[in-house]
């Protein structure tokens, strides 16, 4: 008997896990379609860079942050004033310079002789999308100015903590380290970017059509076709898509294999934040799809991404020229998909 109604509840349970995603389907439907609408205004702008717009919209609804690495002229930062342009929200561009301070990002407390007392000038981190332009380009105090505000949601200026708007985003560009004048980004701060995307050259019929865009006599312009309540409702719907027990510990497993390895590539693995952005990228991944559930071909997706800038590898690794992505393309042989 009692292993009669066991069945009978887990079959219950089965059944309500199956109207439940049946019903994050429908909405999931409805939000891939209004993220596609964005999709569709940068396109008027970008030409290609298909999984560069693609992984700005799932950054956007996870509300995380995204560090985008490539050489110079390759419109890193048109893609992201575009995104910012196509959503009703406040933009602001930091352009970091070797002699940048944090109150120049942050804020700071101004003295009025008059009255004797101070005021505080807010600084341009205060604003929903913020293009941390060329980041790598400020030394590490100035970086770490971000550290509060992008993990919190908060900055403090002296002894008051203020509160940011949302959604808030910190979208950065890099050239690569190697580029004259580049500062390493500190550990803490990489790790508080949920993806880091590198943007390659186009390809040639991509490059004409470039051309031809900027160069004739209309500059294509995007409008604004969604609300910022409207990103922050996405951002709550993609929490709510299902992830299987499974999924998770496969998550979980794929992190897990980046740690203590014997192999004498890796020094140090990807941190517990790796395993949340997994799952959080895969549902944001499963939602453009007009999917309510995730599969394993969405933590694929957004695997290297999401762990590329947090594998330190070995001096002899690098000598050997070994990359994070080739790596990660061995973990996920080795990790056994559900």
């Amino acid at each position: 008997m009692p292993d009669k109604e066991t069945k009978e509840s887990r079959e219950e349970k089965k059944d309500k896990e199956n109207r439940e995603i049946l019903e994050l389907n429908k909405k999931a439907i409805i939000y891939a379609a209004e993220l596609d609408k964005i999709s569709n205004e940068m396109k008027k702008v970008i030409v290609g860079q298909e999984k560069v717009i693609n992984r700005l919209i799932i950054s956007l609804v996870s509300d995380g942050h995204i560090l985008l690495e490539g050489m110079p002229g390759l419109a890193k930062t048109i893609m992201i004033k575009t995104l910012s342009d196509s959503i009703n929200t406040t933009f602001k561009r930091i352009q970091f310079t070797p002699d940048l301070l944090p109150a120049d990002i942050l804020g700071t407390k101004i003295y009025n002789h008059k009255s004797g007392s101070f005021s505080t000038k807010k600084g341009p981190i205060f604003a929903n999308f913020i293009l941390a332009d060329e980041i790598n380009r400020a030394p590490p105090k100035v970086q770490s100015a971000l550290l509060e505000a992008m993990q919190e949601k908060q900055v403090t200026i002296s002894d008051e903590t203020f509160m940011l708007q949302k959604p808030f985003l910190v979208l950065a560009t890099q050239n690569p380290i190697e580029t004259e004048g580049t500062y390493s980004l500190p550990e803490a701060q990489v790790d508080r970017f949920m993806f880091k995307v590198f943007v390659g050259y186009p390809s040639k019929e991509e490059e004409l059509e470039i051309v031809q865009r900027m160069t004739g006599s209309e500059i294509p312009n995007v409008k604004k076709i969604i609300s910022p309540e409207k990103i922050l409702e996405i951002q709550s719907f993609v929490r709510k898509i299902y992830a299987d027990e499974k999924i998770m510990r496969y998550v979980t497993d794929i992190v897990h294999a980046t740690r203590n390895r014997n192999d004498g590539i890796v020094e140090y693995g990807a941190s517990p934040r790796a395993s949340i952005w997994m799952v959080l990228g895969g549902k944001a991944h499963a939602l453009l799809a007009g999917r309510g559930y995730v599969l394993p071909e969405d933590i694929k997706a957004v695997a290297h991404d999401v762990l590329r800038h947090r594998l330190i590898l070995t001096y002899e690794a690098e000598a050997e020229n070994v990359t994070c992505d080739s790596v990660i393309d061995g973990i996920l042989k080795e990790v056994k998909v559900p």
